[in-house]
């Protein structure tokens, strides 16, 4: 029986460890490795937290729903997984008609535009952003984890950079399964 209860607690451990939000395994190894009390009591213990921490689909989608996010399902014909669509948006950030800052001023600018970026992923509002190496009219990308167009606009129009016409935006309502990351 305490084989049973260790095998289903990994499964559960290794499912619970593709989310983020989920405690670490390393924590997790510590509980089950330092727990000399009782054991079976902190394996079980260990279980209803993991399993507490599981969101099901329905969770997620009332989740986004209710903060206004469009979703959709889709069936991945391969493996009839159900996956959650949500709308993201794409900014594409172009070459601005406003370039004759000086070296200095271009540096600053940039070092704000920096900040900003990275103000937009700590509060979750960005997800993803990075520049184009070609030196195109095209200059980079940021994809935007908001529920509205206005919204992603607003936020993408507030970059230094932007302000500063350097760059204009071009931003596009853009669909991704929820969850997945890039390999």
């Amino acid at each position: 029986m305490r084989k049973i209860v260790i095998i289903y607690t990994l499964a559960v451990l290794c499912i619970a460890c593709k989310d983020e939000s989920k405690k670490p395994l390393s924590n997790v190894e510590e509980d089950l490795i330092y727990s000399k009390e009782n054991p079976s009591d902190s394996i079980v213990s260990l279980q209803t937290e993991v399993i507490e921490q599981i969101k099901t689909k329905k969770q997620i989608k009332e989740e986004l729903t209710s903060k206004g996010f469009q979703i959709f399902d889709y069936v991945d014909k391969k493996t009839l997984d159900t996956i959650i669509m949500q709308q993201y948006y794409i900014a594409f950030l172009r070459k601005g008609p406003i370039t004759g800052q000086n070296e200095e001023e271009t540096a600053d600018l940039q070092k704000e535009h920096l900040s900003h970026l990275e103000k937009m992923y700590e509060l979750g509002y960005a997800d993803i952003s990075g520049p184009f190496d070609d030196n195109g009219n095209i200059r980079g990308i940021t994809i935007y984890n908001v529920p509205t167009l206005k919204m992603a606009d607003s936020l993408a129009n507030a970059d230094p950079m932007v302000k500063a016409g350097r760059l204009q935006i071009e931003m596009h309502p853009w669909w991704a399964a929820k969850g997945f990351s890039l390999r």
